[in-house]
């Protein structure tokens, strides 16, 4: 049945190249191309196995709800800059990273100046990098940083970076660098200090956390 299909796709367009009196050199490069699709179906095409649908592999990340909450007491939640967030985050479950950065960096083309979007692009370079802080990753966070020198994020984000990316000393001094930042009797900021006093465990006990132990 492939075959027929192929013939028939090929004599509808011939006869349209006939009707609209095309020039012999679409002629050529019509029968070249089905020449070769034809060579690549004979190569590589099962016509006698039964049809089915397909069904797409995804890897589904899920991204923790504690991760979440801190976000959005760090950044807030219903802002214009926030959405993209969100909707980078619908990429990320999906398992697609690239994806998650080009959301980002779309927004940043409409909100040049937000630091949140330039945080975020950090970190969603640096997962599509593999864990690792790539430089357009590491840009991204210093130019969140000079945008937003005195605010939490930027440094909190970009020791999580380097925590996942197993430099463990580095995480710890701007995670210590967030909480100094941080207003006094926050949420935020006692769950920042709670996660350096687990970081300083992992340490003292020669463990490495990017790697699950």
């Amino acid at each position: 049945m492939g075959f027929v299909a192929l013939l028939l796709l090929g004599a509808g367009a011939f006869g349209a190249l006939a009707l609209l009196r095309a020039d012999r050199a679409l002629w050529t490069l019509l029968a070249a191309a089905l020449c070769l699709g034809g060579a690549g179906y004979a190569w590589q095409g099962s016509p006698l196995l039964g049809a089915r649908p397909a069904t797409p592999r995804t890897e589904i990340a899920p991204i923790d709800p504690d991760e979440i909450a801190l976000r959005d007491s760090l950044l807030g939640r219903y802002t214009a800059d926030t959405a993209y967030l969100v909707a980078a985050d619908a990429m990320t479950r999906s398992g697609n990273s690239r994806a998650a950065a080009r959301v980002v960096m779309g927004g940043l083309s409409k909100l040049p100046k937000s630091f949140i979007l330039w945080t975020w692009a950090g970190v969603t370079l640096a997962a599509d990098a593999g864990d690792r802080l790539s430089p357009p990753a590491l840009l991204a966070f210093r130019q969140a940083a000079r945008l937003a020198p005195e605010h939490p994020a930027p440094p909190y984000y970009l020791g999580m970076a380097y925590l996942k990316a197993g430099q463990l000393a580095q995480a710890r001094a701007l995670w210590l660098r967030a909480v100094a930042l941080s207003a006094p009797r926050t949420d935020y900021r006692r769950e920042l200090v709670r996660r350096v006093l687990v970081l300083d465990q992992f340490i003292a006990a020669g463990v490495d956390p990017s790697r699950g132990g």
